[in-house]
């Protein structure tokens, strides 16, 4: 175990669900991860092992075939799938997402429908919100839902960066729809939009066209989505009641926010790992460069930049699971952690020199991964506002 990173107060079963997540990826993911990687290959058989190992259904509800566990207990396992390979813990991300919506905000007769089979992953989610020219200004929404005789909705538009997009079978998609309400996000409904996996058209008027050349985040599929004349029925809509889109996906990116800063936590652990041992093997002026003053201090910035992350994370993450509002720790835990993770990868790979650049060592691919970490679930410009905001509220004079 690693000596950072611990989390205090844990149960017995907390402990042994994160130890059995933690050895899965040191005996299957990080072995792995490598050439699955630099192939960019859907890594099928390690979701096969996760769905075994019960991750698809971890904060579901024990009545709806979960283990029901805490937000908490799903972070510290996100934590430990991105330390092995940040693009396992995106398998499970979006459905994480799409689950807790749903576990909130649907009505019985969805949770009925779609939880149970969330829970063993014969469901995959994807959660759709952005668009091509929309950002964060969710306000902007222009994918549009036009209601029907029949009470259910005609939708078209295009929505962008679905992780998950063409290997899930379940899109909670944000879409406007006309409540004749006066504010813009008022007029946002969440559509349940069932699918089969894959590329091209899927189901009468809904397109997945391809996956999306990235940078890093390999092996998992983000995709466009593209609506032209598809009919979703009422009772696609999320708890059954439109206009209430808008806050069924705040709420959606509260816990996501939390999952992204784990993702970090994860990634900067694994980057501090490298290096710490990297360093205690190479030799430079005949001693491990680890002896020199130079490196032993970028050892411990990283360390206490990796262990000040976790802290942040696990607090975020307990304030949701008591019931608090958690925007403002969520924004800030994002936010540090997302910085952190970046700046403890660019030390790792200085500490290994010209091998750092070469594609055999594993910190290249970290290097490739850490960035979307700080445009995930909103980038750091985002989570300042969202901080300074609330703080000015509690501050005003």
């Amino acid at each position: 175990m690693t000596k950072l990173a611990q989390t205090a107060g844990l149960t017995e079963v907390q402990r042994e669900i994160v130890a059995t997540v933690r050895q899965f990826v040191d005996r299957e993911i990080i072995p792995a991860a490598q050439d699955l990687e630099h192939s960019d290959t859907y890594p099928q058989a390690i979701v096969d092992q996760m769905k075994d190992l019960g991750l698809f259904g971890l904060m579901i509800p024990q009545e709806y075939g979960g283990l029901g566990e805490s937000l908490l207990t799903y972070a510290l396992c996100v934590e430990e799938l991105a330390r092995g390979w940040m693009s396992i813990s995106g398998v499970i991300n979006t459905h994480f997402i799409v689950a807790y919506m749903l576990r909130q905000h649907g009505t019985e007769e969805q949770k009925q429908r779609y939880l149970p089979r969330m829970a063993t992953g014969e469901v995959r989610g994807a959660f759709s919100m952005s668009e091509p020219e929309l950002g964060s200004d969710v306000a902007a929404i222009r994918t549009r839902g036009v209601r029907d005789a029949d009470g259910g909705y005609t939708i078209t538009g295009q929505k962008m960066w679905l992780t998950n997009g063409g290997s899930a079978t379940l899109v909670a998609a944000l879409v406007k729809t006309d409540e004749g309400a006066d504010k813009p996000h008022r007029n946002l409904t969440a559509f349940l939009v069932e699918k089969p996996t894959g590329f091209g058209e899927v189901k009468p008027g809904l397109t997945i066209p391809g996956k999306i050349d990235k940078l890093g985040y390999k092996g998992i599929d983000t995709t466009e989505l593209i609506f032209d004349g598809y009919h979703a029925g009422a009772d696609d809509v999320l708890g059954g009641k439109p206009g209430q889109g808008f806050f069924q996906m705040m709420d959606g990116i509260e816990v996501g926010r939390v999952n992204v800063s784990a993702r970090a936590c994860g990634v900067g652990i694994r980057a501090f790992e490298l290096a710490v041992r990297y360093a205690q093997q190479r030799e430079t002026f005949g001693k491990p460069i680890a002896d020199h003053q130079a490196i032993a201090f970028q050892l411990a910035e990283m360390a206490t930049k990796v262990e000040a992350a976790h802290l942040m994370m696990v607090n975020a993450a307990r304030l949701k699971d008591s019931g608090e509002r958690n925007d403002v720790a969520a924004g800030m835990a994002k936010y540090l952690a997302s910085e952190f993770c970046s700046e403890v990868t660019q030390q790792s790979f200085r500490i290994h020199g010209g091998y750092g650049y070469s594609k055999e060592y594993e910190i290249e691919r970290l290097m490739r991964d850490a960035p979307f970490l700080l445009i995930g679930e909103g980038t750091s410009e985002i989570q300042k506002t969202i901080i300074s905001k609330n703080l000015l509220n509690e501050y005003r004079i």
